[in-house]
């Protein structure tokens, strides 16, 4: 960063630390956090950014009485916002840059908010989406939640989620144990968090409650009712938006609870989404161009609304400054008084002033970073947002004034040399700094005293190629062939990254079914049931069989032992000594053809 930036800059921390800590020191003694984030609803996917067609009342109410973010960005897809929504870090800082591939697993030396707030004494609640990791020590009750429900990996129906799982009638990990539940998924989650925000309540206990939910993420499911608000539009426009006018009501809902329980005014209600529209564009998308996925705005700007009586946030207030996920760990715990731990740095600042209409601001510009890599590991300049106030480097080459070309369709890089040089200094540097991380690898523990059993899935598989991450490629037997294996040979490429705690013998059990399905590792499947929505739900294809003659135990590359796969069976088991450390685990069955990896695989540790 130039000098021009750093004075600055300078001033601008010497503001925060001040407002930190008048914040810290009028904060009620008992503020709550209510953060509400969907999944891939974007900027133009509500009414109160201009949408003609969605309706949305509740939350463009709430926005009328909330400070909000209109130049806020996040990551283009769900894990790396989540990370750094939760950290205060960079998304590649964190290990997750990626929704797959055990890259979409927090880095076990990241404190997240939830530890933060547990740890100042508050109750924390998680329900919904996670998406950070299923296993040990990457659940969000590894995390500091103390309260949990949710879904397995990124969606309902996903390869970590409960198996044949829909978005109707479900079954969702409840403290780590399997529990089953009536009705829309959504309206199940905010049901669980308005349940834990009541017994907060009654208790008089602080709490932090995070109710992020996998809609309106496809496949596109929702109530009858909800679709029919949307007759006149295609039927996944109707889904869409039905899924999001359903969110709305729920927000309603909780915000009613609020009120009712006497808690609204020392209470942070907190409303945003993951990324950018992944089905409203072609609708609405405020002029900007590109949705989910994009180094675009439309990739990455979304909706930010805080609503905070006791705080002073009342009113309807625009905050027109460039911000970022980064920003929101270190400005909640400016506004609740909440300690920041010992020895973590964010790379985001509080923005606590910008959202408190009564203050002045001089803002510094500023530079941030918004990449979407989804490799198995990253790759300089990939999709890459570099974002000041004024301007746009995307992926190092093209570069927008944004104010004056929101659609981002006039390049002016080679009129302004110099500030591509100047954001491209910064992303060398930021880059240069985060690199040597990227070799972490967040590895799935083994062995541990209170986490003996261990369940793997292919959904983090670490591979080139794309594992199978959600059911319906579980049900079609999916080979992962590479492209110059023959149809007639091919092999399993993808292994567990797996950290074995304590030497010992473990059971090793392969599976082509997950444990709940109880079906035998040769069974062919029928088709699940179909619910209301334009899309199959995954589970409602049939399930094909393998015709496996044999599983084979693959440790660090090496085939350390084979058995038969025997009829009727629903597993092969073995037995085998490993010593502490990391290991690549990649079992497989051998078909006709060549090898298929066992999609799921638990461990036991015997010792």
């Amino acid at each position: 960063m130039s000098l021009n930036h750093t004075i600055p800059l300078f001033r601008f921390l010497l503001q925060s630390i001040v407002v930190l800590l008048l914040w810290g020191s009028f904060a009620p003694a008992q503020t709550n956090v209510v953060f509400v984030i969907t999944d891939d609803q974007g900027y133009g996917d509500l009414g109160c950014t201009g949408n003609p067609i969605i309706k949305t009342p509740h939350i463009d109410h709430l926005a009328s009485e909330s400070s909000g973010l209109s130049d806020y960005h996040v990551a283009p897809t769900c894990s790396p916002t989540r990370c750094s929504l939760l950290t205060g870090h960079w998304t590649n800082r964190t290990g997750v840059w990626h929704t797959i591939m055990g890259r979409s697993m927090l880095r076990k030396n990241e404190v997240t908010v939830g530890q933060m707030f547990a740890d100042a004494g508050y109750e924390t609640g998680m329900f919904g989406k996670w998406h950070l990791g299923d296993n040990f020590p990457y659940r969000p009750e590894d995390r500091g939640f103390t309260e949990v429900y949710r879904h397995g990996g990124g969606g309902i129906g996903q390869t970590p989620d409960v198996w044949d799982n829909a978005y109707f009638d479900g079954s969702y990990f409840h403290n780590g144990k399997i529990v089953p539940a009536k009705g829309f998924c959504t309206d199940v989650f905010f049901e669980q968090a308005n349940s834990f925000i009541s017994k907060c309540a009654k208790e008089k206990r602080p709490f932090f409650a995070y109710i992020s939910t996998n809609a309106p993420h496809k496949p596109l499911h929702c109530p009858q009712k909800y679709l029919d608000l949307y007759r006149d539009q295609s039927d996944n426009i109707a889904a869409f938006y039905g899924m999001i006018s359903n969110i709305d009501e729920n927000v309603g809902k909780t915000r009613k609870l609020i009120k009712e329980l006497g808690i609204a005014d020392d209470t942070i209600f907190v409303f945003t989404t993951d990324n950018g529209t992944a089905g409203g564009a072609m609708i609405y998308n405020a002029n900007m161009r590109a949705g989910k996925g994009s180094p675009y705005d439309g990739g990455h700007r979304v909706p930010f609304f805080l609503h905070w009586p006791a705080g002073g946030i009342t009113q309807q207030h625009e905050v027109p400054q460039l911000t970022h996920a980064v920003d929101i760990v270190p400005t909640l715990l400016a506004m609740t008084g909440v300690k920041k731990p010992e020895g973590v740095k964010f790379d985001g600042v509080s923005i606590a002033e910008l959202l408190d209409p009564n203050v002045d601001v001089q803002w510094p510009d500023r530079f941030v970073i918004s990449d979407s890599q989804r490799v198995r590991d990253p790759i300089k300049w990939r999709s890459s947002a570099v974002m000041s106030q004024k301007y746009r480097l995307i992926n190092g080459k093209e570069l927008y004034e944004i104010a004056v070309d929101p659609g981002q369709k006039n390049d002016i890089a080679k009129a302004h040399p110099e500030v591509v040089a100047t954001m491209r200094e910064f992303y060398e540097k930021w880059w240069a700094e985060l690199e040597p991380t990227f070799s972490q690898t967040s590895e799935i523990h083994l062995g541990h005293p209170d986490h003996p059993v261990v369940n793997l899935n292919a959904h983090d598989w670490i591979q080139k190629d794309t594992p199978p991450w959600q059911q319906a490629m579980i049900r079609q037997g999916r080979q992962n062939k590479k492209k110059k294996d023959s149809p007639k040979t091919f092999t399993h490429n993808g292994h567990w990254a797996v950290k074995v705690i304590e030497d010992g013998k473990y059971k090793i059990s392969l599976r082509r079914w997950p444990v709940e399905s109880k079906s035998a590792i040769n069974a062919a499947l029928e088709a699940g049931d179909n619910v209301i929505g334009p899309q199959l739900p995954f589970r409602a294809r049939p399930g094909v069989a393998i015709g496996a003659t044999a599983g084979v135990l693959r440790i660090d590359d090496k085939d350390l032992d084979k058995s038969p796969v025997s009829a009727n069976t629903q597993d092969v088991t073995f037995v085998t000594e490993l010593k502490a450390g990391s290991h690549r685990l990649a079992p497989y069955f051998e078909i006709e053809g060549g090898e298929l990896g066992a999609f799921y695989v638990t461990v036991t540790h015997l010792e």
